[in-house]
């Protein structure tokens, strides 16, 4: 973020509280417009007017801060830099890129001072894609740069700019500074670069919303096949410590089927985020190979960073997911996480002495979560072309309580809920996404995908396997009264069944070669085998064969290790689980 140049102060800093500034202002500034605080100018933002007075949310540490101190106006609103250099960087929630900060002033971030999100010194190589004489509307491609290996960065014409090209720069090699192409209207002529400037607050144009119709694919069995989520779609994973939110969000970002990850770390702890930032750049992208940061981009805002700029962390990750979105890309946007993002506001309201609501947090908390999970959802572009975000917003509920107001409101924004359990996660049990607490609203609006792309199984298996785990969630009320063993076999059948789908399909190893990762057809095919074992099984009680005897045969146990040994591409061995299954309960029969 650039510190403005404006000598002439905008006003005096009248009081400081905390990270709120209020200043008497000798110009007029508006609501939402970018200041800078003090000698040291420090970042702020307006977020109140009243007469000649202002109130500025600040997103630094305001230590030392003193009445009578000026304050200068940028003229316009808090904004990002948006360009080729984004990937495979790591910035702070007011897009300071954190790699140049700790080599201008170490390892803590210092206040103040101007330094560029995008470095102004690197060439990258242009190669154009319209002639001048060329109408050209905003968002729509002017040209192509190579921003990593496996991503074209694709050149857009900034929302709001239209005309005619007049001059259109020659394939080379460029810094973002240099002006590449001059668009004619309206009776001015603009300059165009690699890069533009985007409100963080603002929702960037396109031409339509469309209606999700196929999955985000996650590699989790228990996502994908139980609770998917649609490409450009919403998700909230709620848990209580230790649950595994954030090994969840990291299993996201390794294996969805997005080509643009942005991971928004707002608020976590110090070594959360160390874990995050020395891992990422080690991990391979399973898709071409390279390193996964490579098509990754980074926003850390850790728990001892100032708190008011966790609110600013956000938009400024939306933001540049939708930048991304606008070139035709399908981006995951995983923020991690929107509690500390909700306590951020619950302390600057109540600097402001706002009239709290549930639990001290504002009254419209409910306001601001719902315009950041608007943001998400598959457009089409102003280019003409597709693309999404799909968010997975992580909650932090203070001892798992899911009914405390943050996931509350989330669980009205957001269709698809993966709440993860601490008895689960304490058992060793991963994913540990409770199947009676979770739900999705996509999975009739998807079904034709599995059908079409999969097979004709998917909605009826999956169905199943939900009305399974809620008759096991029953039962199990009354095993804890009276015991599993005065139960009727084919109840004990459906207790069996449902102990097999939990630890032969929805558990998964994240650090195992071949079950770390799932694909559709792996999925169902697994499903298939599980129900079959399922129904011959309750055949075989139904004849007066004890329960026990299904237990003890040999195929249960290749049931629990197919997983581990059936690889993605070799899902016809799947066939042979079934011959095993139809062979042994046919003795057993006969017996």
């Amino acid at each position: 973020m650039n510190r403005g140049s404006t000598d002439a102060p905008a006003g005096t800093v009248s009081g400081v509280n905390g990270p709120v500034v209020r200043a008497q202002m000798q110009q007029a500034v508006g609501m939402s417009e970018l200041v800078w605080v003090g000698v040291q100018r420090l970042v702020g933002e307006v977020i109140g007017l009243r007469d000649a007075s202002a109130i500025v949310q600040v997103y630094e540490d305001t230590t030392g801060l003193m009445p009578g101190v000026p304050l200068y106006a940028s003229g316009s609103p808090l904004f990002v830099e948006l360009g080729p250099g984004l990937l495979g960087r790591i910035f702070d929630g007011i897009q300071r890129p954190l790699e140049a900060l700790a080599a201008r002033s170490g390892d803590f971030v210092q206040r103040g001072g101007s330094i560029s999100a995008l470095d102004r010194n690197r060439s990258w190589s242009f190669t154009p894609t319209c002639p001048p004489g060329t109408v050209v509307r905003g968002g729509e491609v002017l040209g192509t740069v190579r921003e990593t290996p496996s991503i074209e960065h694709r050149v857009l014409v900034p929302p709001g700019t239209s005309g005619r090209l007049t001059w259109v720069a020659e394939p080379g090699s460029y810094t973002l500074d240099d002006p590449i192409a001059h668009v004619e209207g309206q009776g001015t002529v603009r300059e165009l670069r690699l890069w533009h400037r985007w409100p963080v607050r603002q929702l960037r144009p396109y031409r339509q919303r469309r209606a999700p119709t196929a999955p985000l694919l996650t590699g989790q069995r228990v996502i994908d096949a139980f609770f998917p989520l649609a490409r450009g779609g919403t998700a909230a994973i709620p848990g209580g410590f230790g649950t595994g939110k954030t090994v969840t969000q990291h299993n996201l970002a390794k294996w969805a089927d997005a080509q643009i990850i942005v991971y928004a770390g707002c608020g976590e702890r110090g070594n959360e985020m160390t874990g995050v930032l020395t891992d990422l750049p080690r991990l391979e992208d399973p898709r071409t190979g390279h390193p996964l940061l490579e098509r990754t981009v980074l926003v850390a805002n850790t728990s001892n960073m100032p708190v008011a700029a966790r609110e600013a962390s956000i938009y400024t990750a939306i933001t540049v997911a939708e930048y991304y979105r606008d070139m035709g890309y399908d981006v995951a946007l995983l923020a991690d996480s929107t509690s500390r993002w909700a306590e951020a506001l619950r302390e600057v309201s109540g600097r402001l002495e706002e009239m709290p609501a549930e639990e001290g947090f504002p009254a419209y908390l409910a306001t601001r979560l719902a315009e950041f999970y608007e943001r998400a959802g598959t457009v089409t572009t102003l280019a003409g072309g597709t693309g999404s975000v799909s968010v997975i917003g992580a909650v932090s509920p203070p001892g798992g309580d899911f009914t405390e107001p943050v996931t509350q409101h989330t669980k009205r924004f957001v269709r698809c809920f993966w709440g993860l359990d601490k008895e689960l996660a304490s058992a060793r049990f991963f994913p540990a996404v409770n199947f009676r607490d979770s739900y999705s609203e996509y999975a009739a609006e998807l079904a034709p995908w599995w059908h079409e792309q999969v097979g004709a199984d998917w909605a009826a298996l999956r169905a199943r396997g939900v009305e399974l785990l809620n008759q096991e969630a029953k039962l199990q009320q009354i095993v804890r009264l009276v015991g599993e063993e005065s139960l009727p076999d084919r109840e004990r059948m459906v207790l069996e069944g449902a102990w097999v789908l939990r630890n032969a399909f929805l558990q998964q190893n994240a650090f195992d070669a071949i079950d770390r990762y799932s694909t559709p057809v792996k999925q169902l095919r697994m499903l298939q085998a599980v129900f079959h074992y399922i129904d011959r099984g309750l055949g075989i009680v139904e004849r007066k064969i004890p329960v026990y005897r299904v237990k003890a045969l040999a195929v249960r146990t290749t049931l629990l290790r197919m997983r581990f040994e059936i690889a993605n591409e070799a899902t016809p061995q799947f066939d042979a689980v079934i011959a095993a299954i139809d062979a042994q309960m046919d003795a057993l029969g006969r017996e």
